[in-house]
């Protein structure tokens, strides 16, 4: 029996042999006839027409934007497996014309869980004003904490999406009261999940730990303002390791500057870096990191395990895992 033909997309091959290192390749080539050349959006016409008797494509950072047109004359495939996380920017002309794209978004979406409830489980213990006060007070500041923390606290999450969701499974075993903020997080689903359903303005004044995990969609920009910020409880935290887009930086920082007894640890930014000027940097209520919670080092690996799981099973004729579809895309982060 012939196996079927794959290839590489990528217009960055560092990326590419990142996600996808030898060993990985050679879990593809014992399943596939893979062709020897990356495509990028500089050769895909030269390799038109052996591109047009490939069946799958193998891709992650960096997939080029076929249009329409160039995917009609693939006229084999089959499907494209993105070793990454969201899809909206390239997938809408794929499954417009019939072709199924697989993402690992949920392998990206675990280390980001990950460093979320690390920073919640630190945040609920007061771990980040402590530290602060130490490093700027001394032993002055060495004094018990009025932190509430992690058993049985309130928790807020905006956006029940896949991160949010893997978030919320991380916290049983604090036992926390989950309060969720998501339009689209139908009440059977928040039952099934144990957690509650709220406004966003309840979001901000009950959660001790405010995390955020909206998707970047145009009905989110700017969604977390000034007012949001100044209703938080005291010595409460706003995490935010979803997308910067969602929050009005400005109207932020106005709140921070204000309330010195709450505190932000941002690993994105609307602008990232951030300006040099920018008051994120001199806040001693602020912490940042530049992007992290993301798969980094040998965690992008996952990603492509997840997307060579799903095309085991796709060639055994399995039910896919990870298959994203047309209205998947407007939610997607």
């Amino acid at each position: 029996m012939n196996k079927p033909r794959a290839v590489f997309f990528g217009n960055r091959q560092d990326l590419l042999t990142h996600v996808y290192p030898d060993s990985r390749v050679e879990r593809l080539k014992a399943l596939a006839d893979v062709h020897p050349v990356i495509v990028s959006k500089d050769n895909f016409d030269d390799l038109l027409p052996e591109l047009s008797e490939i069946d799958y494509i193998f891709s992650t950072w960096g997939m080029p934007r076929l249009t329409p047109a160039q995917i009609k004359q693939m006229s084999a495939l089959k499907m494209v497996f993105y070793g990454a996380g969201t899809v909206k920017y390239f997938a809408e002309p794929f499954l417009q014309q019939g072709i199924r794209v697989v993402s690992a978004w949920a392998a990206n979406g675990i280390p980001v869980a990950e460093f979320t409830v690390a920073q919640m489980t630190l945040a609920a213990k007061g771990y980040f004003g402590l530290a602060r006060r130490l490093g700027s007070e001394g032993p002055s500041a060495w004094l018990p904490t009025k932190a509430r923390g992690n058993y049985e606290i309130e928790i807020s999450i905006l956006g029940a999406g896949m991160v949010g969701r893997e978030v919320i499974r991380r916290l049983s075993y604090h036992r926390a009261n989950i309060l969720v903020f998501d339009p689209f997080l139908s009440a059977l689903d928040a039952e099934k999940m144990g957690v509650t359903r709220v406004g966003l303005e309840e979001a901000f004044e009950r959660g001790y730990v405010v995390s955020n995990h909206l998707a970047n969609v145009p009905e989110t920009e700017n969604m977390l303002r000034r007012e949001h910020f100044m209703s938080m409880s005291k010595g409460s935290t706003f995490i935010n390791t979803g997308r910067g887009a969602t929050v009005d930086e400005p109207g932020m920082i106005e709140a921070l500057e204000a309330r010195g007894d709450i505190t932000a640890l941002l690993d994105v930014a609307q602008q990232e870096p951030p300006t040099e000027d920018s008051p994120l940097y001199q806040l001693n209520n602020v912490w940042l990191s530049p992007h992290i919670a993301g798969s980094i080092g040998r965690e992008v690996v996952r990603m492509a395990d997840f997307v060579l799981d799903e095309f085991e099973k796709e060639l055994k004729g399995e039910a896919l895992l990870y298959e994203v579809m047309l209205e998947h895309l407007p939610t997607m982060a």
